[in-house]
């Protein structure tokens, strides 16, 4: 960070903390500068704890004697908010000189827990919307005090380089700064914060909105199974070895290595990537033979979500004094997950059952007139009182026995791919048995008639090891353990090859062939010929995928 800095020749460098916890972070920097350079630097710091900011004034005035050093019990965001004439809690504007050198580790607070007029405030003063992480606007207002050609460093969560929430911070830090450098961090484990950590490091501007086009260098470091090809003294050593290495460390883990340049497919709100040339080439090959997108089989939805789950989700049913109630349905949930088909789960107690009581009534989705099943008005007046503390169902016009989500009760009886949120392997079924997704699942249904085809080709095609080459060339969202999020975003790109080729209805048969006699002995060849199809399909040669 100190070594690309262009400091001021001359006079004083001024360098900021807006966070300063512990000192810890500002302390690392100041050993880094050159003892000229030392001498000349004025150090701020901003922190809500007083606690803090004693114990970080304790740290640097022992460490740097003489130094300026000015720490204060402040909040860095509504500071920045009374730069732009935009705070209550400050009418009348400050001013502000910039900053040579910004470092930052901003809290990670989510708005829902800040408060809602808090939350608001920071959106409207930097332009977010959607749900907001306290970051987010920490990372933007650093550009509001950070001098032209000024450098700052961040440690933050990898979350918005990857998220639909994070799509205006990345349209907005590349108009705000000139981003020079992203690391991923990944699954190192650096810190003791249960987020995937990341850095950044970026110039000011003195023209915000101006397009970026110098190159920006994105590296990344995550966790693999794959044999190692040499030793780091840690996982931060670990990142400068060279790219598509995989480093060992001493407490036995094994990292993979990747170096290339930032890329959003020209939009400023993509997902960032890092881009190789033989990623591209890669990702080239599959965009010239994909047909369409698992977007155009239909839209993919959440599962329900009843905010009573233990009145409406049961395992124990045929056990209740008042005897079975109506309206149940069979739930799919995480313990049903299986590749292809779902197994019933091991445990009795995994195996669920839901009260649905939705039907479709006009051509639309409405509640059940309870008086027509009686064991099931029974059961639910016993649970009203927990029912009805739901004031958010009343509130929205909709009956106290409702499940919150229910989804369309027309759906349950077609066909549809499922698959959970989060799994280290793509975990993708076919229910045809009419059952009820739970909310811990996603699910994919036809919007056209007589497209099935394209489901069962959907179903191939997700389950691969191919899905997961792709995954990480396109995305590479992976959480703690190689484990990937399969969310709406992502599994609504994953692409799908030309369904009248010849491939592509050999790929249809083998897996209705698949889903028809599983479990079998035979299940594992099929499934590997299946495997070497989907590669074959989209123009590719079969490989090892990491792990």
């Amino acid at each position: 960070m100190v070594q690309i800095a262009s400091l001021p020749a001359r006079g004083t460098i001024r360098i900021l903390d807006p966070a300063v916890g512990d000192g810890s972070l500002l302390d690392a920097l100041i050993k880094r500068l050159p003892i000229e350079t030392r001498k000349r630097a004025e150090i701020r710091g901003y922190d809500i704890d007083p606690s803090a900011v004693e114990v970080a004034s304790q740290r640097l005035d022992r460490d740097f004697p003489g130094l300026k050093i000015r720490l204060e019990q402040k909040d860095f965001l509504d500071h920045v908010l009374n730069l732009q004439g935009g705070s209550d809690l400050f009418p009348t504007g400050e001013v502000q000189q910039p900053f040579d050198l910004v470092i930052a580790n901003p809290p990670y607070v989510r708005t829902q827990i800040m408060g809602t007029r808090q939350a608001q405030q920071l959106a409207q003063g930097f332009g977010l919307t959607g749900r907001v992480d306290l970051y987010y606007p920490f990372l933007l207002g650093i550009s509001k005090v950070l001098a032209e050609n000024g450098i700052a460093g961040v440690i933050t969560s990898n979350r918005f380089m990857t998220t639909r929430s994070g799509q205006a911070v990345r349209r907005e830090l590349l108009s705000r700064f000139r981003l020079v450098r992203a690391w991923d961090l990944g699954d190192t484990k650096l810190f003791d914060a249960a987020v995937l950590p990341s850095v950044l490091l970026a110039r000011g501007m003195s023209d915000p909105g101006e397009p970026q086009t110098d190159r920006i260098l994105f590296s990344s470091i995550y966790e693999t199974r794959d044999p190692a090809q040499s030793d780091a003294s840690d996982a931060l050593a670990a990142v400068a070895a060279d790219d598509d290495t995989v480093v060992a460390v001493p407490d036995g883990r094994h990292f993979r290595v990747r170096h290339g340049d930032l890329d959003n497919g020209g939009d400023a709100e993509g997902v960032w990537r890092i881009a190789t040339h033989t990623s591209d080439q890669w990702l080239a090959t599959v965009d010239a033979h994909t047909w369409a997108t698992f977007r155009r089989i239909g839209k993919i939805r959440v599962g329900v979500k009843s905010t009573a789950d233990k009145v409406f989700i049961r395992s124990d049913w045929d056990s209740l004094p008042g005897g079975r109630p109506e309206l149940l349905r069979p739930l799919i949930t995480r313990h049903c997950a299986r590749r292809f088909k779902a197994e019933v789960p091991a445990k009795a107690h995994q195996i669920k059952e839901i009260l649905y009581p939705h039907e479709v009534v006009g051509g639309g989705r409405g509640a059940v007139d309870l008086s027509l099943y009686p064991k099931a008005e029974r059961y639910l007046e016993q649970h009203r009182d927990v029912l009805e503390s739901r004031s958010y169902v009343i509130e929205a016009g909709r009956r106290w026995y409702e499940l919150w989500v229910p989804q369309d009760p027309a759906a349950w009886s077609s066909p549809k791919l499922v698959f959970p949120d989060i799994s280290e392997k793509p975990v993708f079924w076919m229910d045809t048995d009419g059952g009820v997704v739970n909310g811990e699942c996603y699910w994919l249904q036809c919007a056209k008639e007589d497209e099935d085809d394209l489901l069962w080709l959907a179903l191939a095609v997700a389950n691969s090891t191919f899905i997961e080459a792709f995954y990480d060339h396109r995305f590479n969202n992976k959480l703690y353990a190689g484990r990937r999020r399969f969310i709406t975003q992502y599994v609504e790109q994953f692409p799908l090859p030309d369904p009248e080729s010849r491939e592509a209805r050999a790929i249809v048969e083998l897996v209705r062939t698949i889903h028809a006699t599983l479990p079998c002995s035979d299940s594992a060849r099929l499934a590997s010929d299946l495997n070497a199809l989907v590669w074959q399909v989209f123009g590719l040669t079969l490989e090892k995928v990491p792990g």
